[in-house]
């Protein structure tokens, strides 16, 4: 139990005693209590305002309720002081031995420091990635895919049952260019000398695609009709391709539990069954679409199909499920693989690129009509990353064949550095992917910071063992206000943890860590100027000891945020 969770559990035994006494009414909504960090630390160290919410519903004065709160808050030996501010927030000081016990609890819980059953084993499924199967991940994919396994990873942390997925769209027009495409370098692996044309794709990722089926089926298929070919090859393509976007997943520790197939999905006949339950329900009707706005192309007739009643859940219209020939729409099919989804898992979370937020609306709206309101889904947008060199953008474009691929770049800076860099903005807002300030070494590049803090930590032990200190064990009563002051920050990673699990939020754990390094170089320079506030003193074991606990503990808090990031905890820069 974290210090945070301990002393909401001791304002609760309060809240009740008071009901017990008559000050306050049974049953009163307590959700809106909160225990946390004041804004200003010189007001003390945990802040509530419990009389504020409370003193309404139960039909009292904020600052009376809170002088019957601090009454029974001061009472505990783990507080210092207790008091009010303003119209009835309650201020409090801990006692030092307090933040003594949380530093030994740091070192005791190890890496699970900050773990929780905050989500008391509720199964979440976690789609991320989903990149179409055409070519190689490209940077425009690393932003999802490492925001998404962060998540994934958080919530697991926070007491949630994960799956990670990725759903495999083989079931479009874009696997059918994938084929042709794959079919031209075919030829050219027999001798053929061929031209890419135009609306197919000319990277190079496929030669060797087209020699394996050149190898397989020889001259075969050279002058056959597409039909004899097109499904063999979108097969072979799609296949190989996966292969390829497994392996560069890999390259940043990403690892998928499940692959969904679009086209099996559709084979299964999931979409005529989402359609009939939904038709069971009346919630899918034959209707007309009304005409587009303005002037009406010339080809516009008015036909008859299959509408969703999204409107019933928030949406601006109802939604087509099936195109006029027949054939699944992209919302249709989509719909049904949420619905298969929400059979194995009581919340989704979607990972989508920003350039889908117009179709957030309907799918919810299908998700809450499908699962009777009992999934929580939530879709998180994700900006594009801008590439630049040298200051000038770098061009992706996959068609063109000229784009920069994810394993190009973790290959030059490296996989921690590709993850942290992504995780240092909110996932909604823009972000540039600057090759030379993503390894530049100084406070500015937060990757840097982070690893070079704990870094500096790893030397420490290092250091006192070639010093030759016999070190007794740690006296925490030796630690001053600046040490306890970073206990304090490190003892907030619990909070954190939750925080941004709660919010789906992973970049709020780089955030943090960021604060915490910065705390502890601040620290660390202190004995620039004073030598005698330094961490290892050859003539004070005692205090050398302590320090070195301290900073200890403030390594763990690194690493457990590290690995929720994905990130390895370097002992050593170069």
């Amino acid at each position: 139990m974290s210090l945070y969770t301990r002393f909401t559990a001791h304002l609760d035994a309060v809240l009740d005693a008071l009901e017990a006494d008559g000050v306050l009414p049974a049953g009163l909504n307590r959700k809106p209590v909160t225990v946390e960090p004041p804004r200003d630390p010189s007001h003390g160290d945990l802040a509530t305002n419990a009389a504020m919410v409370l003193a309404k519903p139960a039909g009292t004065n904020p600052r009376a309720l809170a002088d019957a709160i601090v009454a029974k808050l001061q009472a505990l030996d783990e507080v210092e002081s207790a008091t009010i501010a303003g119209p009835g927030f309650i201020n409090l000081t801990l006692t030092d031995p307090t933040w003594r016990a949380e530093l030994a609890a740091i070192h005791a819980d190890a890496a699970d420091y900050g773990r929780s059953d905050f989500g008391q084993g509720v199964t979440v499924n976690v789609e991320y990635v989903s990149a179409n199967p055409t070519g190689p991940m490209h940077m425009g994919h690393c932003r999802g895919a490492v925001v998404g396994d962060a998540l994934a990873t958080l919530l697991e942390y926070a007491g949630h049952k994960v799956i990670r997925e990725y759903y495999i769209n083989d079931a479009g027009g874009q696997v059918d260019v994938l084929a042709r495409s794959a079919h031209l370098r075919y030829r050219e692996a027999l001798g053929e000398t061929i031209a890419i044309p135009e609306g197919l794709y000319p990277g190079d990722y496929l030669v060797a695609v087209g020699q394996a089926l050149a190898a397989e089926h020889g001259d075969k298929f050279v002058g056959a009709p597409e039909s004899d070919w097109l499904v063999l090859f979108r097969t072979f393509a799609v296949a190989r391709m996966m292969d390829m976007i497994r392996s560069d997943l890999a390259l940043l520790g990403i690892h998928h539990d499940i692959f969904s197939s679009e086209a099996e999905l559709q084979a299964a006949g999931k979409p005529e069954q989402a359609e009939a339950w939904l038709r069971a329900h009346d919630l899918v009707y034959d209707g007309t679409l009304e005409a587009p706005k303005g002037e009406l192309p010339d080809d516009w007739e008015p036909v008859e199909l299959p509408l969703f009643r999204s409107t019933k859940f928030g949406d601006d219209q109802d939604r087509p499920i099936k195109k006029s020939n027949g054939s699944w729409t992209y919302f249709g099919a989509d719909m049904a693989y949420h619905y298969q989804k929400a059979q194995n898992a009581d919340q989704l979370i979607d990972i989508w690129g920003a350039d889908h937020a117009g179709t957030v609306k309907r799918i919810q709206a299908a998700v809450a009509a499908l699962t009777e309101g009992k999934a929580r889904f939530d879709v998180k947008l994700i900006q594009m990353v801008r590439l630049l060199r040298d200051g000038e953008p770098v061009k992706m474009s996959k068609r063109a064949g000229n784009f920069v691929t994810l394993a190009d770049v973790v290959r030059e800076v490296g996989k921690d550095v590709v993850r942290f860099t992504m995780l240092t903005r909110k996932a909604d807002a823009q972000m540039d992917f600057d090759f030379a300030k993503v390894v530049e070494a100084s406070k500015d590049n937060p990757v840097f910071y982070v690893q070079y803090a704990h870094a500096r930590i790893s030397s420490l032990g290092r250091r006192a063992q070639e010093a030759g200190i016999d070190l007794p064990a740690p006296d925490l009563s030796l630690l001053g206000t600046a040490e306890l002051a970073m206990v304090k920050l490190a003892a907030q990673f619990p909070r954190v943890v939750e925080g941004s699990a709660q919010a789906r939020e992973p970049h709020r754990i780089a955030f943090y860590l960021n604060d915490l390094a910065s705390a502890f170089h601040g620290w660390w320079n202190m004995g620039n100027d004073d030598p005698r506030a330094r961490v290892i003193l050859a003539d004070d074991p005692a205090i050398t000891a302590t320090r070195l606990f301290l900073a200890q503990g403030i390594g763990q808090i690194i690493r457990n945020g590290l690995a929720l990031m994905g990130v390895a905890a370097l002992t050593e820069m170069q």
